[in-house]
């Protein structure tokens, strides 16, 4: 049985196209993965990368969110040790309120740069019990107003009227406006099982990153659904929901298909040895290299039969509820069309 796709964008730039192209085709991607079926579409946050322009995930989704009308748009997503999660509340409050329950929120706790930048985004910790803390704290902010209503001001309130106020008359308690009763669903991310057991000790959803760390999947989702906690004060469902990421590759010619992933293996070397640069051409002399037993397992490339079969037996084998999909492409039409080879194949 087919489960929903959707599509994980970092708005990658390929060599000799600009910056501002690279975020316009993430916007056409947007808009066509809504045509075609997807579910979903994310955004990753990475900062201080040649390779992805996605650092404002919020301004970008925004952006996506004025040219679709269905798709559900998200963060894949906001590090929270770089973001206070009043200011998290707000952003993404302010897209809920505007439009409407189609925005989800992602949370991870890796810093999504290297460690030099991360430094200078740090706000917090990436500890487990802190980032627990923090996801806690969100969606607090995100919950409806208390019975009641709040009494008194805020002191931003009276300075914009020029107004003087008692320190008696100064309102106690924190408010995300935008942001509070939009209850915007939170999703866990992670990449092992620290994050599986947040996942489960919250009662929230959990999105692995299978896509790049395929190694650690079995135990963390063991992790995960062995330890979900249904009653927890914070749980949005009534039991484990897996949301788990792969790399696509899909054209009408499984040889084509090949060739063209060897931009996203030139890519994964790249960062294996420390080098970050914009998406490399395709080449042909790498084409084994993408054909490789065992490079990673969660690479699905070839024709969209083909493809749709690998998926099926990935999602059986690991009891997945959604996917989410990368696919690196030097042109981006060929990314395009990856997209919805898939969908009309996979989604029918």
């Amino acid at each position: 049985m087919a489960v929903p796709l959707s599509v994980l964008d970092l708005a990658p730039v390929s060599t000799g196209s600009t910056r501002a192209a690279a975020l316009n085709n993430s916007l056409k991607l947007a808009i066509a993965a809504e045509q075609a079926g997807y579910f979903r579409y994310w955004m990753a946050e990475h900062h201080g990368s040649p390779t992805f322009m996605s650092s404002a995930t919020s301004l970008l989704l925004g952006r996506a969110a004025e040219h679709t009308s269905t798709i559900r748009l998200g963060s894949g997503g906001v590090m929270l040790p770089n973001h206070a999660p009043l200011m998290v509340a707000e952003y993404y409050g302010t897209l809920a309120t505007i439009y409407g329950d189609r925005i989800d929120l992602g949370l991870g706790r890796a810093p999504g740069t290297d460690p030099v930048t991360a430094a200078e985004l740090k706000r917090g910790d990436a500890d487990l019990r802190d980032f627990t803390q923090d996801v806690t704290k969100l969606q607090r902010y995100l919950a409806p107003a208390e019975p009641g209503g709040f009494k008194g001001v805020s002191g931003a309130e009276a300075g914009v009227l020029g107004i003087s106020v008692k320190p008696y008359q100064l309102r106690r308690n924190i408010r995300a406006i935008p942001g509070e009763g939009t209850q915007v669903p939170l999703w866990v991310l992670g990449s092992s099982t620290g994050g599986a057991s947040v996942a489960a000790e919250l009662g929230l959803p959990f999105s692995f990153a299978s896509h790049f760390a395929p190694g650690h999947m079995s135990a963390a989702l063991a992790t995960y659904r062995e330890n979900f906690n249904a009653m927890a004060e914070t749980a949005e469902i009534p039991g484990p929901r897996v949301m788990a990421g792969i790399n696509v590759m899909v054209c009408e010619d499984t040889h084509e298909a090949h060739f063209q992933f060897t931009t996203n293996t030139k890519l994964r070397s790249d960062l294996f040895f420390g080098q970050s640069r914009p998406l490399a051409a395709p080449r042909a002399d790498r084409v084994d290299r993408t054909k490789a037993e065992g490079i990673n397992p969660t690479a699905f490339v070839g024709n969209p039969a083909e493809v749709a079969e690998k998926i099926d037996t990935f999602v059986t084998e690991h009891a997945i509820d959604e996917l989410i999909i990368t696919c690196y492409a030097f042109d981006p039409e060929i990314r395009l069309a990856s997209y919805e080879l898939l969908a009309k194949e996979y989604l029918g």
